[in-house]
């Protein structure tokens, strides 16, 4: 009952239907102002829709550049002498730059008699000025202009100022939507000249081996990868067969693959056995690398003639030799990941018989998971391999049904060497 009789004392003073109209005008307006994230569509509302609905004849945003210490006019509603692209100094030029500077609104009744009112249109004779805050940080003024003398009221000049708290926000929403979506834009770009430039480095076409049907494809999982497979001709008619995989994913195991990939065709290109490439290609890793990064890769020698393929391999997946109707992971004693700390290579020779088939493949072939997170596996790729009329672009489109249609979690490469007739 006490606190019913001291409610009762307080004075309770109505609306006036003006009032009433400003606030849901201003509700209405925070209300299309904050769901507006494109920057200059929010501007052009607020200069416009905005400004006509509150009577403001002539209605400006300017926008802070911090960096320059700078007001920029990004806005304009009803004025004919200052286009978008002016600029005013924070603090030596118009009302603009003096709320800028001192953050405080300012109100000229009579414009005629203000020290800090720039002349713009010649019938301005009132002009408001209120800057837009988020939290300490300026973010621009909003200035509203009329041709009569005190035009206004301040009741008015308390719902502007209301709305300004609506605009400050949204603008500075709408502004770091923009930053980021130009952020977006250019790595989106970046990543698709990375992705031209990565592709640009596998091979265009498959090498023409009389006897033999060599081909490979390469599956990143992003934009770039980090797998890569090579195919290097060498003067005596003899091939270089690689395919590797660099730790890590994305540009930063694109970056290394492609010096990997110089390095290696330098080393291969002086004819040496697959065994002493991969172990002087370690040694220049090993002193290059960041530390934790390394490549395991696949390294072999086809002789046309001899009807062979001598390998080397460095921590890499064990090849998958397909023959006299089986299938066998080929090993070799010695070979670590190369990078990681320094070590030699062994090798191994395979004979190569009529109707047989070599595999060389990456772990985001054997490690693809479908719903139930079951992996691809070793069986179902050699049970696909053995297939006679299988080629890589098979085992490619398998691997993504039995992901169902998901992707690669990983980037997957393949090489296939088959064996037809002596030529």
């Amino acid at each position: 009952m006490r606190g019913a009789a001291i409610a009762s004392r307080v004075p309770i003073f109505p609306l006036l239907d003006d009032q009433v109209e400003d606030l849901q005008r201003l509700q209405k307006a925070a209300h299309k102002i904050t769901s507006i994230l494109d920057l200059d569509d929010l501007i052009e509302n607020i200069v416009n829709d905005v400004a006509r609905s509150f009577g403001c004849v002539e209605a400006n945003i300017y926008l802070h550049e911090e960096d320059k210490g700078e007001m920029v006019l990004a806005g304009v509603h009803g004025c004919t002498t200052q286009h978008k692209g002016h600029r005013l100094k924070v603090g030596k030029e118009g009302m603009v730059g003096y709320v800028a500077s001192t953050g405080q609104m300012r109100y000229a009744p009579d414009v005629r008699k203000d020290e800090y009112y720039q002349a713009c249109e010649p019938s301005t004779l009132s002009e408001v000025a209120i800057p837009l805050h988020v939290g300490d940080r300026l973010v621009g003024v909003f200035t509203a202009s009329h041709p009569e003398l005190d035009a206004f009221p301040r009741q008015q000049l308390r719902i502007l100022q209301a709305l300004c708290d609506h605009v400050a926000v949204a603008v500075h929403n709408a502004r770091r939507f923009q930053s980021e979506r130009q952020a977006t834009a250019t790595l989106n770009r970046e990543a698709q000249e990375a992705r031209a430039i990565q592709q640009a480095l596998l091979p265009k076409s498959s090498p023409y081996i009389p006897g033999f049907a060599v081909s490979g494809l390469s599956i990143p999982a992003g934009a770039v990868g980090g797998d890569w497979y090579d195919f290097i001709p060498f003067p005596d008619g003899r091939w270089g067969l690689v395919l590797a995989d660099v730790s890590g994913k994305g540009t930063a195991a694109a970056l290394l693959m492609s010096a990997t990939r110089g390095m290696l065709r330098s080393l291969a290109e002086a004819c040496c056995s697959p065994g002493e490439v991969l172990t002087k290609l370690n040694q220049l890793l090993v002193n290059d690398f960041p530390a934790g990064k390394f490549v395991t890769m696949v390294y072999g020698v086809l002789d046309p003639e001899a009807r062979t393929v001598t390998f080397a391999n460095a921590g890499h997946l064990l090849p998958l030799l397909i023959e006299n109707g089986g299938a066998r992971f080929v090993d070799v004693e010695r070979g670590l990941p190369l990078g990681l700390g320094d070590g030699d290579y062994s090798e191994c020779r395979i004979n190569l018989s009529e109707g047989s088939r070599l595999v060389f493949y990456s772990d985001g072939i054997t490690e693809a998971v479908n719903a139930n997170e079951e992996e691809y596996g070793l069986d179902r790729l050699s049970e696909l391999a053995m297939k006679p009329e299988a080629s890589v672009i098979d085992i490619a489109d398998d691997v993504r049904a039995f992901a169902n249609g998901a992707g690669v979690r990983d980037d997957a490469s393949i090489v296939l060497v088959h064996v037809g007739r002596p030529s």
